[in-house]
């Protein structure tokens, strides 16, 4: 599931010069959404790059720019509820059974969301009706319980993004794991530019994978001659434990760690991985893999650390350059053997059960952290078909 964080920056958070500086605080964190009233679109989009979605005006009145008297911009997305039956303004039916106003969501191009505070039950079963017409549905606890959340995610389904209210980063990590499946997104309530960068961190773990890695015993380590070799430099610094999962076979890929060990030979990069022959495949975030030859600047890779978790880093550069190579071949627990090409050099280390280790360094019958994975690869996509890697 894809996460995203939406930050509320409507006029309930302030004047202008509020609202600017914790919408700056969220382009600079990196949050998807940004949530206005309708008036503020074009200022937001001169602030950056970002998703706009704005608190729908009266549906009969169309907002002009008082200043320039030019029609505002449309949004990426136009929500109704405030100001409304959404947030307890207009009161709902006494005996509301789902049948409330949700004319204006119901009018096609008029609205794509809904904002409901929930503050009975008869607000979560306004929610729910109003999520079978709306693209996005943002709920909002009063004195918030989980038990409203649990109930939405139970019920709603796939027909909607449902967006959690939260104040602060503890909260939208509770969202995102509620009922195991968690809330779609989070809309964040909050001036506070840590707490923003925190909660986006939190989005950025959610979405991320851990994979489960195995060991592979070492059967054949040789010398080869030179081939044209991979270096992957990321516009990330990575950690001791570290690296990038590569082979030649796409069934069982290699643990290769990141250049962050000082060495008598060159000082550490621990923004590189010395990945291996062009022709090898490197794994990249969504489960897909990539040859390293197609890799280049700006293209994401998926980091992996020791235990299996992952992360995404973005490639700065590829350096291909010819260097003499060997030959890495292990044998599965299951029997299966996969290999890969590694450059002969001192600097390039793998994990082994004995701990980081030099390739120059390995030895038949030493043990390699490997990512196993059935099937085939169609343009870097698994696919289920019968096929032959020798």
């Amino acid at each position: 599931m894809t996460r995203s964080v939406w930050l509320k920056a409507d006029s309930d958070v302030g004047d202008w010069d509020d609202r600017r500086k914790r919408i700056t605080a969220g382009l600079e964190a990196g949050v998807d959404w940004v949530l206005v009233d309708e008036r503020d679109v074009e200022r937001v989009r001169t602030l950056g790059e970002v998703n706009v979605a704005a608190f729908r005006a009266d549906s009969d009145v169309h907002v002009f720019d008082v200043e320039e008297n030019e029609e505002v911009p449309e949004p990426d997305a136009r929500i109704v509820g405030k100001d409304g039956e959404g947030d307890g303004t207009v009161d709902l039916p006494s005996d509301f059974s789902g049948s409330a106003d949700l004319s204006t969501l119901r009018r096609e191009d008029a609205a794509e969301g809904a904002f409901v505070r929930i503050l009975s039950e008869e607000y979560e079963a306004f929610a729910e009706a109003a999520a079978e017409e709306g693209d996005y549905t943002i709920v909002v606890g009063e004195d918030w319980t989980i038990i409203p959340l649990e109930n939405l995610i139970a019920r709603i389904g796939e027909e909607t993004d449902l967006v959690a209210g939260v104040t602060n980063a503890e909260e939208a990590r509770t969202a995102f794991e509620t009922l195991e499946l968690g809330a779609d997104a989070v809309l964040l309530d909050s001036d506070s530019p840590d707490e923003i960068r925190a909660t986006v961190d939190v989005r950025d773990t959610a979405e991320r994978e851990t994979l489960d890695l195995e060991w592979g015993e070492v059967l054949t380590i040789e010398q080869t001659g030179s081939a044209d070799r991979v270096c992957v430099d990321t516009g990330s610094l990575m950690e001791h434990d570290e690296g990038m999962l590569v082979g030649s076979m796409s069934r069982g890929l290699f643990f290769v760690h990141a250049e962050t060990a000082e060495s008598p030979y060159v000082a550490s990069r621990p923004f590189r991985v010395n990945a291996g022959a062009v022709h090898a495949y490197v794994r990249v975030p969504d489960g897909g893999t990539k040859y390293l030859a197609e890799l280049q600047s700006g293209d994401e890779v998926q980091l992996v650390d020791t235990d299996g978790n992952t992360r995404e880093a973005i490639v700065g550069r590829v350096k291909i350059e010819k260097r003499p190579m060997f030959r890495v071949e292990v044998e599965t627990e299951d029997g299966d053997r996969v290999e890969t090409l590694l450059q002969n050099a001192e600097t390039i280390k793998v994990a082994t059960q004995d701990g980081r280790k030099a390739v120059t360094d390995l030895e038949v019958g030493d043990e390699l952290k490997l990512y196993l994975e059935g099937g085939a690869r169609h343009f870097g996509e698994s696919v289920e078909e019968s096929i032959i890697e020798q």
